[in-house]
């Protein structure tokens, strides 16, 4: 793939999702572009940009390009830290009365975040308070298997013992499904985090994003910080991966739990 090929297609990728293809990964882009071109049956590659940029049938094309380029790594329990803080918050910080806690899992793939998520709230609350986790993710595909909830035996290794048996059934030979009663509790929904307006979405208490922002570039990883908060109510708590993002400063946000994690709390209006 020529510098200039690989540069068109590198700027419909980062206008329509947002994601940063960076030269470096000039063979992962001209390797996902071949799949899917083999699977169309399309010879040009001329021909299959206009296709995904004019042609009949090109938002079906352009999901199942998504889904290829989209990297989608996740593991349950990934961030122990972050899930530490999360417990501190539910038994000291959360907002009392009846109303159910608002989490959002912000880039979720296939879904392991969004269940350890709620898996945590689960052991967190004992069934003494309602919650309710969105997970968003810009694959269609991902969120396929997110809600069909179900893992094999391998996806789950580094989930504590005490959440596996509290929220994980087998479903057969080395595969675990989330229990029906877990799932009740969480949603998934095709949102483009930088542009898509988050109506779909209630006034949060969590906002947990981890390995999201490393696929941006710094401009729009500061805009997508911002908006992250903006979804915030005040007294909300935002946990990013550590080590993903520091900002030098974001006004109404101040740092909390310490070194080992990277997270915000938004204060009181």
């Amino acid at each position: 793939m020529e510098e200039d090929v690989f540069d068109r297609w590198a700027m419909l990728i980062r206008e329509r999702t947002g994601v940063e293809i960076p030269r470096e990964r000039h063979s992962f882009l001209a390797t996902g572009l071949a799949r899917r071109m083999r699977a169309t049956g399309v010879d040009d590659p001329e021909d299959y940009y206009r296709w995904l940029t004019r042609g009949p049938g090109a938002a079906v094309e352009w999901s199942a390009l998504v889904d290829l380029l989209t990297v989608q790594e996740t593991r349950f329990y990934r961030d122990p830290q972050g899930l530490g803080l999360l417990r501190r918050y539910c038994r000291d910080e959360a907002p009392g009365g009846s109303r159910a806690l608002q989490v959002l899992s912000a880039g979720c793939a296939t879904g392991e975040e969004a269940y350890t998520l709620a898996l945590v709230l689960e052991e967190a609350f004992g069934g003494g308070r309602g919650y309710a986790v969105t997970g968003t993710d810009i694959s269609l595909g991902a969120l396929a298997v997110a809600r069909r909830g179900e893992y094999p035996a391998m996806r789950l290794s580094r989930l504590p013992r005490s959440l596996r048996d509290n929220g994980v059934e087998p479903v057969g030979e080395a595969r675990w499904r989330i229990a029906e009663r877990i799932r009740r509790r969480v949603c998934f929904v095709q949102m483009n985090l930088l542009t898509d307006d988050p109506v779909t979405l209630p006034p949060l208490d969590v906002v947990y994003c981890q390995n999201v922002l490393i696929y941006f570039a710094r401009r729009q990883r500061e805009r997508l910080v911002r908006r992250l908060a903006d979804w915030l109510r005040p007294g909300g708590l935002m946990i990013l991966g550590g080590g993903e993002f520091l900002p030098a400063s974001l006004a109404g946000l101040h740092r909390v739990g310490g070194e080992d994690v990277l997270a915000f709390s938004k204060e009181a209006s």
